[in-house]
């Protein structure tokens, strides 16, 4: 195929900026991007350019995965997207959330408060990005820029619940209210 992609190869993507194929499948790369984090893009997405190729041959040197997580902090560090560390509030290390139906046939759903508790931080991280984009967009009017500000404002509103899992009052989310 005339413009496949290889494990190594960076690619300037026209929505997520630079990114590194991690992965490639029948379906399409897996790639990270310093603004976007881990992405799938499809085999047929010619959404992005080339910036240096990576030849896939036999004998091309394999990268390991410490290698690459140096890049990626490198590159996250560099572009100013690397997620501060958010501390986990104490009383909830090794816990357990349990959603419980009201219907009694159907069983309850147990994990590990700390993956809840990931994705929780994970929105928090790709909001702020989202934020940070759209006050850097060139095509948006300030009058756009301040009208999609409110909707995240709400958004982090909506999300003032679980700040009962984190640490330290700073990592709260934060809504009109206060």
């Amino acid at each position: 195929m005339e413009n496949e992609l290889t494990p190594g190869t960076r690619i300037d993507h026209e929505k997520y900026g630079e990114g590194i194929v991690s992965a490639v499948s029948l379906a399409g790369y897996e790639v990270f991007f310093a603004r976007g984090g881990k992405m799938e893009l499809s085999i047929s997405n010619k959404d992005f350019e080339v910036i240096e190729a990576v030849e896939s041959t036999d004998d091309s040197p394999k990268v390991s995965i410490a290698e690459l997580e140096k890049v990626f902090d490198y590159l996250l560090d560099k572009t100013g997207t690397i997620p501060e560390p958010v501390e986990f509030a104490d009383k909830w290390t090794g816990g357990t959330l349990l959603l419980k139906p009201h219907d009694e046939k159907l069983k309850p759903h147990e994990m590990p408060i700390e993956g809840f508790f990931h994705k929780i931080v994970m929105v928090r991280d790709r909001l702020r990005v989202l934020e940070q984009n759209i006050n850097s967009h060139p095509k948006l009017t300030d009058e756009d820029k301040v009208n999609l500000q409110q909707y995240i404002t709400r958004i982090y509103g909506s999300l003032t619940s679980f700040n009962v899992i984190f640490k330290n009052k700073e990592d709260h989310f934060v809504g009109t209210g206060k």
